[in-house]
């Protein structure tokens, strides 16, 4: 179990160093869960958090994969209100597949460019 852990730590530290997120164009973090899934756009200039979105208020009969849509549509209406509209995807070390490429999709569909 560790293993894997550690191979998701070594990805992301990989991925990080080539994602940065500006004032004009943010990262979206997502950070997923084995219950729910978790997604912010953010400014690393200044360290600050623009907007997020999470599966937490969502209601249970949906899939997994479903709700992380509605989060990433949920994220890029957010996003927008705040005038971001193009932003660089973090996938946080995860394979991009499953809910964390439903949920780029739905933010993608909800108006955000990456």
């Amino acid at each position: 179990m560790l293993a894997k852990v550690q191979r998701r730590t070594k990805i992301k530290a990989g991925i990080r160093s080539r994602v940065f997120g500006t004032p004009e164009r943010p990262r979206l973090s997502v950070f997923r869960s084995n219950k729910q899934i978790y997604a912010q756009v953010i400014d690393d200039v200044h360290g600050k958090t623009l907007a997020a979105a999470s599966s937490k208020n969502l209601t249970n009969k949906m899939t997994s994969v479903e709700k992380s849509a509605l989060v990433g549509k949920a994220l890029a209406e957010k996003a927008l209100q705040a005038g971001i509209s193009t932003v660089v995807f973090d996938r946080n070390g995860y394979l991009y597949h499953g809910r964390v490429k439903s949920l780029a999709d739905g933010a993608r569909e909800g108006g955000l460019k990456f």
